[in-house]
């Protein structure tokens, strides 16, 4: 069955509002020629990473779905994104962290069976992910961002993916290292934004309408969790023919998932009640 329209969600770990709008210049650039449209978001609470993966994803509070910390992880009961584009027909991919796979598919992650699948009748139809395991702040474990923006290319053009979510935690693990507001931060979003500009005209090119964002932000001394501005507000931009609200307005990340399904012409389950702000 064909959906109304394709997208592919870009999630950067752990990077605060203020560092999208002044370090990420591509995706500015965008935004001042008017290919992009960009908002402010705000996390749900805590603002912690598994509690928020589940929010982007089903829509509702951590106080709903459960996950609660990081420690605390279970297959999510809710309604989300994958279960919905998969149930109208749609195909959908995944390169993310592995929690991704324990809320939205199986828990626990297996480590052989569940790093790379292609299920046709699962919620995940194509899953490509990694585990981080021995993070440290010395040792972050993640990925090169071009690996996982170049497989993420892959499953678009390999398997005609309706929606694709990808999950970087390369800024969230450089912020918990040496917070926001240094040389190597600095760096660090220079690079992203490159390396996510080799791409993104490609996904566009291929039909895809694009959001970028976090799942929260992080202070100057690398951390979140709580309820501050610096810890829950990010930047969400998206590239595509929908017109949202005011540039002014401050979005709640309980939106994202209704909106996604929206754009795709899926039906939003009544577990998700926050306001699409596309249309």
């Amino acid at each position: 069955m064909a959906l109304k329209s394709k997208l592919l969600l870009i999630i950067l770990d752990g990077v605060p509002y203020r560092n999208w709008r002044r370090l990420m210049g591509n995706l500015e650039g965008w935004a001042q020629s008017g290919e992009a449209q960009v908002w402010r978001m705000r996390s749900v609470l805590p603002s912690t990473s598994a509690c928020c993966y589940a929010s982007i994803h089903t829509g509702v509070t951590p106080q709903v779905h459960g996950i609660l910390s990081n420690e605390n992880r279970f297959r999510v009961t809710q309604p989300d994104i994958f279960s919905e584009v998969s149930k109208a027909g749609g195909k959908t991919g995944a390169v993310t962290h592995s929690y991704w796979s324990e809320f939205f598919r199986s828990y626990p992650f297996d480590l052989i069976e569940d790093m790379e699948f292609d299920e046709p009748d699962g919620p995940i139809t194509h899953g490509r992910f990694h585990t981080m395991t021995g993070y440290n702040l010395k040792n972050q474990m993640t990925p090169s961002d071009v690996d996982l923006f170049a497989t993420l290319t892959m499953l678009a053009k390999r398997h005609g993916i309706d929606y694709g979510i990808l999950h970087t935690c390369t800024l969230d693990s450089m912020g918990h290292r040496f917070g926001h507001d240094c040389h190597e931060m600095d760096h660090a979003c220079y690079a992203m934004d490159g390396m996510l500009a080799a791409f993104l005209p490609q996904w566009r090119a291929a039909g895809y309408e694009v959001m970028v964002t976090a799942d929260h932000g992080q202070t100057d001394r690398g951390h979140h969790g709580g309820h501050d501005d610096e810890m829950q507000d990010f930047a969400l931009y998206y590239f595509g023919p929908a017109k949202g609200p005011e540039a002014d307005t401050l979005l709640d990340q309980l939106q994202l998932a209704p909106t996604v399904l929206s754009r795709l012409g899926v039906e939003i389950p009544e577990t998700m009640k926050a306001k699409v702000f596309l249309g």
